[in-house]
């Protein structure tokens, strides 16, 4: 992903594009044919005109932007939990490489009758008893996601993701419900392991584990995410519905595009939305 994202700012800049952070949009003024971003910095507003604007925040955002009406209110249902490992615990079963049970998808307790007990009880107000979740070694297929010395120490990163928590079972207490669902997740995982994961976290120069736990409401305050919902909005199917548009990145406004999770098909890892937005502005550039 770090050689991946590298190579894509690298095409950019060769092709004269400005990569600027540090700028929060705050409002978007368009006809329809020409647009202006009203940005903030440290150092004050400033704005940028563009034919197109392409917009990677969620639906909610971009009708703030705009003014808007915005579209119906989401809930994200997830814990993301993301690990630092000195090396890569053991497993129960002594016969399986670590290495080649990480690299792929390692799932926890995400049996469908395990899957429908946790999704019952989150509906009915409950944390999952088993929580079931996910496993990614990302290090393991790109390293440079790692600096150098932790690659030459044998580190490691895990990302978990947890299903079926929903963000309203966080909001009576947030940070205790958050470190109860982590407790019980983990707990799910060290039942395949022959040593706790707690041994295996790396720490900081201050002593303290290397592990990090997103609630829903962590992920809306943090990154802004509306509701804490990855894809911005609940899906549907069929995704190519009436009003979609032919690339599914429209919005009221003809030059103003959604290339994010918020797109009609979606986001995530796919690259799907942006792909798409460019090909939008490409057909209204050529005719």
């Amino acid at each position: 992903m770090g050689a991946l994202t590298d190579a894509l700012a690298d095409a950019a800049r060769s092709a004269g594009a400005v990569l600027a952070t540090g700028h929060e949009a705050v409002r978007i003024d368009t006809d329809g044919r020409r647009a202006e971003v009203t940005y903030r910095t440290a150092d004050g507003e400033g704005v940028a005109a563009a034919r197109h604007v392409l917009v990677n925040a969620s639906p909610q955002r971009l009708a703030a932007l705009t003014g808007d009406t915005p579209p119906p209110p989401a809930e994200g249902a997830q814990l993301k939990v993301n690990m630092l490992l000195e090396r890569l615990p053991r497993l129960r079963d002594t016969s399986v490489d670590p290495r080649e049970a990480f690299a792929g998808t390692f799932h926890i307790a995400e049996g469908y009758a395990q899957l429908a007990a946790a999704h019952a009880q989150a509906a009915a107000g409950d944390l999952p008893a088993a929580p079931p979740s996910e496993i990614y070694c990302h290090s393991l297929t790109d390293p440079t996601i790692l600096g150098p010395d932790l690659v030459e120490r044998g580190c490691q990163t895990l990302t978990l993701f947890g299903l079926h928590a929903p963000a309203r079972l966080f909001e009576r207490d947030n940070d205790a419900v958050r470190a109860d669902l982590l407790e019980a997740t983990l707990a799910q995982l060290d039942a395949h392991l022959a040593e706790p994961l707690a041994d295996c976290l790396a720490t900081d120069a201050d002593g303290r584990p290397c592990i990090e736990a997103k609630t829903p409401l962590d992920l809306e305050r943090d990154l802004g995410l509306p509701g804490g919902n990855i894809f911005h909005r609940d899906l549907a199917w069929p995704y190519a519905q009436d009003g979609a548009g032919r690339w599914g990145v429209e919005t009221p406004h003809a030059n103003v595009l959604l290339c994010g999770a918020g797109a009609v098909r979606g986001g995530g890892v796919s690259g799907v939305p942006g792909h798409n937005a460019a090909m939008a502005v490409l057909e209204d550039l050529t005719g």
